[in-house]
């Protein structure tokens, strides 16, 4: 237990060996190190963990340091694949227990896409309404040049 607080204090300074593969394994994927366990045993059993099983396997391996063997073999071969060049860490399918793991936001391209082409139609039909509407009395199809300025002296009167 007592072995339990300080790699609770130092996470670096693993004592147990079969533990740092583990922990090296984890980091490799950028998940933790029951989340391994998980993967592990679903790649052996072709299976979830049972919630009993979850339970058992948590205890012995948080508390009492117990390593099953399809455990240690996962993460040797994902060591041995990191060594390779032939993981890739971001892959989903080593994410399937981390519930905050999104990559991009879903339909995040076309909601934009849409909202930036209805701003597009609306600043630029309304600058052609604009145009329309002043039936070629402006000089400009942007505002604040819509009358000649022959109008606006007509209108106005001259200021002397």
């Amino acid at each position: 237990m007592q072995g339990f607080f300080k790699t609770l204090i130092r996470p670096d300074r693993e004592e147990d060996p079969e533990r740092t593969i583990i922990a090296r394994a984890a980091n490799v994927l950028q998940i933790g190190e029951f989340q391994l366990l998980q993967l592990a045993y679903h790649a052996s059993f072709g299976e979830d963990l049972h919630p009993v099983e979850f339970d058992r396997l948590f205890a012995a391996y948080m508390l009492q340091g117990q390593i099953p063997s399809w455990g240690r073999q996962y993460a040797t071969a994902v060591l041995e694949l990191n060594a390779r060049g032939q993981i890739d860490p971001d892959h989903p399918s080593y994410h399937r227990y981390d519930h905050n793991y999104i990559r991009e936001v879903p339909e995040g391209v076309r909601k934009f896409t849409i909202a930036s082409l209805v701003v597009f139609a609306c600043v630029f039909g309304s600058i052609a309404i604009g145009h329309i509407v002043q039936q070629q009395r402006c000089s400009s199809v942007v505002p604040p040049f819509c009358t000649a300025p022959s109008e606006v002296s007509k209108q106005f009167g001259s200021a002397r």
